[in-house]
């Protein structure tokens, strides 16, 4: 009994001192701290330009997409999107859409991707054929063939493009379908006029997008911490794309957490109808996952921000810096601390670093992106002619009116 009892003290002391750490490691979160309230450690500051460095995109693209929207609480919303900007936009012409695995396994990305095309088609635009790529990471399947692992028709599809004539590539999710049509294959590099990526981040940021302004939230307003998703989904094939050396611009969460979509905008594109409000409807529970988790009343839209760059690039403040994959030293972190997609020079030399590359590097935006994003997500000339009764009603309240009249 002696022993049950000293057993039975010892665990009871151990147990609250563990609590004891845990509710004070956790109360850490709520100490007014820079770091944590905006999840970034000061850098030297990036040689960014007003309206970025002049860049040349062709107007002929092709876009990679992870879209799942509407399919979980917690999943974005962004890649729908971005895929109603670049398609609907008249200057562009949009040759292929390859899906991916990603936001939500590649069953619901490709059946979202066409989904919403089929939503676009309804509302009278030419849209792009959308061909089924990748079902999991480069790494992961080694034992399988390259077209089950790397999504054949997509890759094959992308190829038979870049052979055709240069393309912008857009990729809105992790680059495995890049990665595998470019893989031996140096003359579709020198197709690719410049690659528009959604990641990379500063070395020591944390993406808590709060960003100290949450009301609520989790942890007393600091909200959630955001993983660099589209990279960590594929290391490997962001490896292997840097490598490449193409003109490569990244769009990432530095330039997205300074624009927000709210309520009211997802109400105007409700109120323009057609594939506006398709997607509207399905950013919905988004919207509350930010508005009651996060504590803001509204979320950044990641994925749009690259469409915008693609379409005016002009709208974003942009450096010509670095790119390179390794390890973040700025980060503490002895359970696990992989290989981060980081901008700047490495503190660690060439040498250390798995890839590295010049590339442009989009840290702001212009203050009136917000309305360019609204104008073209729901024009308001699409509200006023939603609001209107469809030709077919007013047509059956003229007979009926005229009815009554007999």
């Amino acid at each position: 009994m002696g022993i049950n009892s000293s057993l039975r003290r010892g665990l009871r002391i151990a147990s609250i001192t563990i609590g004891a750490l845990v509710g004070l490691f956790l109360l850490s979160f709520a100490v007014p701290l820079p770091l944590w309230r905006t999840g970034e450690q000061p850098a030297p500051p990036l040689p960014s330009e007003q309206g970025g460095p002049p860049v040349e995109m062709p107007h002929r693209l092709w876009i990679d997409t992870d879209a799942a929207c509407g399919h979980a609480r917690e999943t974005d919303p962004d890649d729908c999107f971005a895929l109603l900007l670049l398609v609907r936009a008249p200057d562009f012409t949009v040759v292929g859409i390859s899906t991916s695995f990603g936001n939500a396994p590649l069953e619901i990305t490709d059946r979202t991707t066409r989904a919403l095309m089929e939503v676009l088609a309804d509302d009278g635009v030419r849209v792009p054929p959308v061909y089924r790529g990748a079902q999991s990471p480069r790494e992961s399947d080694s034992n399988a063939s390259s077209d089950t692992r790397f999504g054949q028709p997509a890759y094959l599809a992308l190829r038979a493009a870049l052979e055709a004539q240069p393309l912008t590539i857009v990729s809105l999710g992790p680059l495995t379908n890049v990665a595998a049509a470019l893989a031996d294959r140096p003359d579709l590099q020198t197709k690719v006029g410049r690659l528009v990526a959604v990641m990379g981040r500063r070395p020591g940021h944390l993406f808590h997008p709060a960003e100290g302004r949450g009301s609520g939230g989790i942890l007393f307003g600091h909200g959630p911490v955001f993983r660099d998703f589209n990279f960590d989904q594929d290391r490997e094939a962001a490896t292997a794309v840097l490598n490449t050396h193409m003109p490569i611009s990244f769009v990432p969460y530095d330039a997205a957490r300074e624009v927000m979509l709210t309520r009211s905008d997802l109400s105007r594109m409700q109120s323009s109808g057609g594939a506006a409000a398709w997607v509207a409807a399905r950013a919905m529970p988004w919207l509350d996952y930010w508005e009651k988790d996060i504590g803001l009343p509204g979320f950044y839209p990641f994925d749009a921000l690259a469409a915008a760059y693609v379409m005016e690039p002009e709208l974003f403040d942009c450096a010509r810096t670095t790119a390179w994959i390794g390890q973040d030293e700025e980060l503490w972190n002895v359970l696990y601390n992989p290989a981060a997609l980081l901008i700047g020079p490495s503190p660690q030399g060439e040498g250390a670093a798995r890839a590295i590359a010049r590339s442009i590097y989009c840290t702001g935006i212009h203050p009136h992106l917000h309305d360019w994003l609204m104008a073209r997500l729901a024009p308001l000339s699409a509200m006023r002619r939603s609001s209107r009764p469809s030709a077919h009603a007013a047509l059956r309240r003229a007979a009926l009116e005229s009815s009554a009249a007999r």
